[in-house]
């Protein structure tokens, strides 16, 4: 019999963690041989075992996924990753591939669906969903010449999650709650945008904000 794929869980909400891992153990061919809830946690864990993958969400208590699967492929190279995220795939999907990452899920998908995308990877495919997939290739194909101008491909993973919890309505100390910062961090993230796009003022960073979330959700 062949040995089982060996799987490492980072989550930093324990509930959903709980649920991955009873999924995983549902099928005979995986065992899981490392839990984690922080980018610490989740280091320390890879010097017990490496893991064939890792599964891995972006939001971690106050660090983002991707400097972890960045971190995790310059170490061990071989060893695949999905991430399996809340946040939506048309934000981060391209990010995380690029991060390293061999395929993005949204959490609120079905079991069926998680298992899918495990099974995709493993094979040595990429995972995204059928409508990002199209995405994915019109950006390829039409991307426009404007280097000049400002665009949110400038900014950091944590600049991004700053500014699409801005276009949702979050002010400075919810961001702050939400993303397990300072008020302090989160304006001086809003000031770095801010230069980058060539925004100046918190009302037009806001209604920038606002109106860039609501056209990447058409």
């Amino acid at each position: 019999m062949a040995d089982p794929v060996t799987f490492l869980v980072v989550d930093d909400h324990p509930v959903f963690r709980q649920g991955l891992v009873a999924l995983i153990k549902s099928d005979e061919r995986y065992r899981v041989c490392g839990e984690a809830g922080t980018v610490a946690e989740s280091l320390m864990a890879l010097e017990h075992a490496v893991p064939d993958i890792a599964l891995v969400d972006i939001s971690l208590v106050g660090q983002n996924g991707l400097d972890l699967v960045k971190t995790l492929k310059a170490a061990h190279p071989e060893v695949l990753v999905l991430i399996i995220s809340m946040h939506d795939e048309v934000i981060y999907a391209e990010r995380a591939l690029k991060a390293g990452a061999r395929g993005y899920v949204m959490k609120q998908e079905a079991a069926s669906v998680m298992l899918d995308a495990i099974e995709t990877v493993l094979s040595g495919r990429i995972y995204v969903s059928a409508t990002m997939r199209d995405r994915l290739l019109e950006t390829m194909f039409s991307r426009r010449e404007e280097s000049e101008a400002p665009s949110v491909e400038r900014l950091s993973d944590r600049e991004l999650e700053v500014l699409e919890l801005i276009g949702q309505g979050y002010g400075a100390a919810e961001t702050a709650k939400v993303m397990n910062l300072s008020v302090k961090t989160v304006n001086a993230y809003s000031d770095h945008i801010k230069e980058k796009l060539q925004i100046a003022g918190s009302g037009a960073l806001r209604r920038f904000a606002v109106k860039w979330v609501q056209s990447r959700d058409q």
